[in-house]
């Protein structure tokens, strides 16, 4: 019997990304013309890394800063998803094992200043910590937002 991979295991499975693609004719009707990156799970989680305390970043802007990385017109909004949703619960499960240091993913909002409620602890956890980082959490509707969430992204470089 196959015993389930944990979360640090599917973080640290690359299978073969990062991969930069051309766009084709399906596809641009959704994305325009040029190409796109598949980035690899730990590129997305090394980005989510490097937000700083009391900054914030998007999944929008972690998709920016990939295509810059790979020369890519855009980076796939559906396996950049997935993988930040890996890494944060990677991180999750990082810190019930005592890890002390590990990914901030409730620094990553959806592309509008939404919190990820797919994320590990969901709302309320989210609510929580950004709080305790001095950031506002207004409800609108069923969602969640960042206060003014613009003003305090971080410039994510690729380097």
């Amino acid at each position: 019997m196959r015993t389930k991979k944990t979360w640090q295991e599917k973080l640290a499975e690359d299978k073969g990304f990062p991969k930069v693609f051309k766009i084709d004719a399906k596809k641009s009707k959704r994305w325009g013309t040029g190409t796109f990156v598949i980035p690899a799970p730990r590129e997305v989680d090394e980005l989510m890394r490097r937000v700083p305390k009391g900054k914030l970043t998007t999944i929008d802007e972690v998709r920016k800063a990939l295509a810059r990385r790979h020369g890519a017109t855009i980076a796939c909004p559906i396996t950049t998803g997935i993988f930040a949703w890996i890494a944060a619960h990677a991180a999750a499960e990082a810190a019930a094992a005592g890890r002390k240091r590990t990914t901030p993913y409730w620094r990553t909002l959806k592309s509008n200043g939404e919190l990820n409620a797919k994320y590990p602890g969901g709302v309320e956890t989210l609510r929580r910590k950004l709080s305790a980082e001095g950031h506002q959490v207004l409800q609108k509707r069923k969602r969640f937002v960042v206060a003014d969430f613009e003003k305090h992204l971080a410039a994510l470089k690729t380097g």
